[in-house]
């Protein structure tokens, strides 16, 4: 559907008259603090500035739209809708610039991200969740252009879900499903398979999401041409178009710098996403960039004059005033004036931001210098003191680090010696430090009472008359359970529902909950993972279902850069509970036989990375996880589905504790740590070694992030004076973090009398077939032979050589 500049003869001048001269002042408030902006990062007090400037009508639309308990989900080019909803003033937008640490008076992130970046605050100081049907909210930006789409579709879906699932408590979180995702992106970025998988989803699902396509016709320095097919995306994504008989999006087409037409559009996606839970996407085109991309470089050097004439004809503000001076709603005196007070207005938050940003600094400065000082006077070294002193004093606006270099190089120069003034420049470094690292590393993972690692262990309840089971009955009981204590708890993927996931986890539940609680997916693991972010964000709780291990580096961008950082970046203030569920470790082939722990472990910090041996182990992270509110990833043993368990008989309520290893068998010879598939044949190694005088020690690592917090491995190689870490991942995978961890990190290298050693898969992917695990993986024999090697050369009588 095109919407033509004729509807603006559909809007009346006496209702739209205020409001039209309020959003002039917004447009022109934003654009001059993009201008402002980047003046400031080009003399040197801010380190980079992207900036929403040419993009300001069709945000000013957006928010006209927007309503409490809806969610944006975009990029750093909306600034003007963040501040045409009054949730970023421009001493905000400066204080995010210079990177700001305090929260109150960064509230976008307390200057973990660079400026651009918004997002709207939806927890308490104690983690719990504020209302956020009485706010507007706005989901935490991430840089990765086209990665805030993924996040788009939960966020719809959960208006969905709250609509349909009965039964279901929305307080906080939703008036009947009538909230509303608004995502936005640049055009070039429609490229991305985010985006286009994100589309397709939304298509299939039918959720209330309207995407914005902000299209200036050029990605950085490369136009349209290079990025989409037919050169406009709306064209290209035309087949998606709903029709009177097939289910797809409505597909709006608007000018960028047509003030009208763009309420008119914006109004009539409104009223269609959030009635009729129809996914719309806005192509807004002939906007422009007046800065070019970001402070990097000037887009003079890949505009030609043509094309910069025509920006500068069509700047949506220009286009903006000219429209209201024609139409008699103000004079130019009157908007000349509007202009002067806002740049006064603007210059003032600049000057107010940064002087609030130095503050704290100079006071610190003023400390130091004294410190130093006052150590100088009693030392042999007072010269080189003093000059540090003085190169400080000559620093009129340090930053944090500058402070830090100064003092820390004044402690070298006062070795050996002792004095009270020296003491005090110790006991204030290590506090400035200490101060200033928590600025910066806090909130990796949640810092309440309820955090993972504080939920208390439960152990499973075995009858002495219970009889052995599947492990997999083991998990559907368990999940049975879990669904009937937790009616907002969801889960979905490939296979997830008609069958009941592929080795039957599940089996029977979608009959007994309904295809909402329990759905199928189509293939696309980027999506399943976005669906879980978003339905996270707003109160649910799903378990997003990856079918194999091997196959979530297809999510892997949205886990890393979006799920992992997330409470990180916004300090605390956003949470997103995803559990992600699926199989790995052995089985046969490249492709079902996933153990890349290693990748994942460096990848995924902020996650919880969980890996139980057995569906018992499984089923009781899964209930550890759902009394706490922290993303974890669980990773079932492909081969155990099938094993047989003993079955509790307090199915969904005994615990899994997180951070803690399980002693296995106690030995004396030797600490061999795993973990997963790979646990059960070192059991079967240990029994043998047994018949040659070798009692092993084994150690179930089971939570690879976190692990071990209550440093047991350290305790056992006190004991045996040994270290053995044995895993499918390849050589310096999970085995080196793990003995990083044990090594470096518990101290274990103090008690060890042998080399601590790994056993791992080989540096290839596992070969197909029996013999192609055998030959790829450690296997019973090979676990055998390196104990025994190790033992052997402690003892080579008592162990002499095998072969």
């Amino acid at each position: 559907m095109d919407v033509s500049s004729k509807t603006s003869n559909d809007i009346s001048f006496d209702d739209f008259k205020e409001q039209i001269i309020s959003d002039y002042e917004i447009a022109f408030l934003s654009r001059t603090c993009s201008l402002l902006g980047r003046k400031e990062v080009l003399t040197g007090k801010a380190k980079f500035g992207i900036f929403g400037d040419g993009k300001e009508l069709p945000q000013l639309a957006m928010a006209r739209s927007f309503q409490n308990g809806d969610f944006r989900s975009g990029y750093y080019r909306d600034q003007t809708f963040m501040m045409a909803l009054g949730l970023l003033k421009p001493k905000d937008f400066f204080h995010a610039l210079y990177a700001t640490t305090d929260i109150d008076k960064e509230p976008m992130s307390a200057g973990r991200q660079m400026g651009g970046h918004f997002l709207t605050h939806s927890l308490n100081p104690d983690g719990s969740w504020k209302d956020l049907t009485k706010q507007k909210n706005s989901s935490a930006d991430i840089s990765c252009t086209a990665g805030q789409m993924p996040r788009l579709l939960g966020l719809a879906q959960a208006s969905k879900i709250y609509r349909n699932l009965k039964g279901l408590d929305s307080t906080k979180f939703s008036v009947n499903g009538n909230e509303i995702a608004w995502g936005t992106i640049g055009n070039a970025s429609t490229s991305e398979g985010m985006f286009l998988e994100t589309i397709n989803a939304a298509g299939v699902l039918q959720v209330p999401m309207v995407i914005s396509i902000w299209d200036d016709e050029y990605g950085i320095s490369v136009p349209a041409k290079y990025h989409t097919t037919k050169e406009n995306i709306s064209k290209a994504l035309s087949g998606f178009q709903r029709t009177d008989e097939e289910k797809g999006l409505e597909i709006l087409k608007v000018n960028g710098w047509d003030y009208t037409a763009l309420m008119h559009v914006y109004e009539n996606a409104a009223d269609i996403a959030r009635q009729e839970h129809v996914p719309v996407m806005i192509h807004v085109k002939e906007l422009t960039q007046p800065q070019g991309h970001s402070t990097s470089g000037s887009h003079e050097r890949y505009k030609d004059h043509k094309r910069l004439e025509w920006e500068r004809d069509h700047d949506c503000n220009k286009r903006f005033k000219e429209w209201i001076l024609e139409s008699g709603i103000a004079t130019n005196e009157e908007l000349e004036s509007i202009e002067k007070k806002i740049k006064r207005i603007v210059r003032e938050a600049k000057k107010e931001a940064w002087d609030e940003y130095l503050e704290d600094l100079l006071s610190a400065k003023k400390t130091l210098i004294d410190l130093i000082d006052k150590a100088a006077l009693k030392s042999a070294n007072r010269n080189f003191l003093n000059k540090l002193k003085n190169d400080l004093i000559a620093s009129e606006e340090p930053i944090k680090k500058d402070l830090a270099i100064t003092s820390r190089k004044s402690l070298r120069y006062l070795l050996g010696e002792t004095s009270a003034e020296k003491q005090a420049l110790v006991d204030w470094t290590a506090k400035f430090l200490k101060d200033s690292q928590n600025t910066y590393s806090t909130h990796l993972h949640s810092e309440n009472e309820n955090k993972a690692t504080k939920i208390k262990a439960i152990s499973p309840v075995f009858k002495n008359d219970i009889e052995q089971v599947d492990g997999r009955i083991i998990l559907r009981d368990n999940f049975d359970k879990l669904f009937e204590k937790y009616p907002n708890v969801l889960i979905f993927g490939e296979d997830t529902g008609a069958i009941g996931d592929v080795n039957q986890g599940l089996e029977g539940m979608q009959e007994k909950y309904g295809n909402t609680r329990v759905a199928d997916t189509g293939i696309r693991e980027t999506t399943i993972i976005g669906q879980g972010i978003g339905m996270a964000l707003r109160g649910l709780r799903p378990i997003a279902e990856i079918q194999y291990l091997d196959y979530i580096f297809y999510a892997m961008a949205t886990l890393t850069d979006d799920l992992a950082s997330l409470l990180y970046r916004t300090a605390g203030k956003q949470k997103a509970p995803l559990i992600i569920r699926t199989r790995g470790h052995r089985l046969e082939g490249i492709w079902h036989s996933g153990s890349e722990m290693g990748g994942l472990i460096h990848l995924l910090r902020g996650i919880y990375i969980l890996a139980p041996r057995n569906m018992t182990q499984a089923a009781g992270f899964y209930n550890t996880l759902l009394k706490s509110d922290e993303p974890a990833l669980v990773i079932e043993s492909l081969n155990g589905y099938r094993l047989k368990e003993r079955k509790p008989s307090n199915l969904g309520e005994f615990c899994t504790p997180i951070g803690k290893v399980e002693i296995i068998k106690e030995g004396t010879d030797i600490t061999l740590v795993s973990y997963g598939s790979t646990l059960r044949i070192v059991e079967k190694a240990v029994k043998e070694l047994l018949e040659v005088g070798i009692d092993a020690e084994i150690i179930d690592a089971q939570t690879l992030l976190p692990f071990d917090l209550e440093k047991d491995v350290l305790k056992s190689v006190r004991k045996t004076n040994r270290l053995l870490v044995i895993d499918e991942d390849v050589p310096g995978g999970c085995s080196a973090y793990l003995l990083n961890e044990i090594i470096e990190k518990q101290g274990a290298y103090r008690y060890l009398d042998s080399a601590p050693q790994t056993l791992t898969a080989k540096a290839h992917r596992p070969a197909y077939g029996t013999d192609g695990d055998y030959f790829s993986k450690p296997n019973r024999e090979d676990i055998f032979e390196k104990v025994y090697e190790m033992m052997h050369e402690v003892n080579p009588k008592n162990y002499p050589s095998l072969r």
